[in-house]
């Protein structure tokens, strides 16, 4: 599903506008942004939880010509699915079987 087409169905479920959709999702986007960004949780109940890590700093080979380079420490944004979509997700593999 597509951006434009999320909001659409969204839309008519809430019977709101596109543009109040719109500038919903845009919002709760950038609230899990500043969220992640502050080394917090957000946990979406029904749909799973948003986490940063920290990944350490490493080596890393360039195959190409063999030089070895060291890759900082970064921040990765982490989702754990919830086991209510886990268990969706099986319900619906075992229908398209």
């Amino acid at each position: 599903m597509k951006n434009k087409d999320l909001i659409k169905e969204l839309s008519n479920r809430m019977e709101w506008t596109s543009h109040e959709t719109s500038e919903v999702i845009a919002e709760l986007g950038s609230l899990i942004s500043t969220a992640l960004g502050d080394s917090d949780v957000v946990n979406l109940e029904g749909l799973g939880q948003f986490e940063s890590k920290k990944k350490a700093e490493r080596i890393s080979v360039n195959p190409a010509n063999g030089k070895r380079y060291l890759v900082p420490p970064k921040l990765v944004p982490v989702f754990k699915a919830d086991n209510l979509l886990k268990t969706r997700i099986k319900e619906l593999d075992g229908i398209h079987e």
